[in-house]
């Protein structure tokens, strides 16, 4: 790859895209379940998970679930995907936090820190 490709190959992956919106960590044991939001949800499992595995996650409680029933117990849903072109970073963060309180009432679910 020349100097021309890779720099235009990395102004492609800056400019990109990334699905901003709400997800939720579900534990089939118990039933509890955890809504966050997001500003990069392609990466927010992986995230999770490596904290969780590391038993430095933040939550305590979805920590303690965790090392109660395992991995195979949980499962990450994406909720919902906000359509935001056009909307600034105060606007978006602003609609993130009412998408994010309204799912956490309707599923009766905790916050998800960190």
């Amino acid at each position: 790859m020349d100097n021309q490709s890779r720099r235009q190959a990395i102004r492609d992956y800056k400019d990109r895209e990334v699905p901003v919106g709400i997800y939720a960590v579900r534990c089939a044991v118990t039933g509890e379940a955890w809504v966050g939001q997001s500003q990069n949800l392609p990466q927010q499992q992986n995230r999770i998970w490596f904290g969780l595995r590391q038993g430095g996650h933040p939550n305590p409680s979805l920590r303690a679930a965790w090392a109660a029933h395992g991995e195979a117990a949980f499962a990450f849903d994406i909720l919902e995907t906000l359509e935001g072109e056009g909307l600034g970073p105060y606007a978006r963060g602003n609609l993130l936090k009412d998408r994010d309180a309204h799912w956490r009432s309707a599923l009766g679910a905790a916050k998800i820190v960190g």
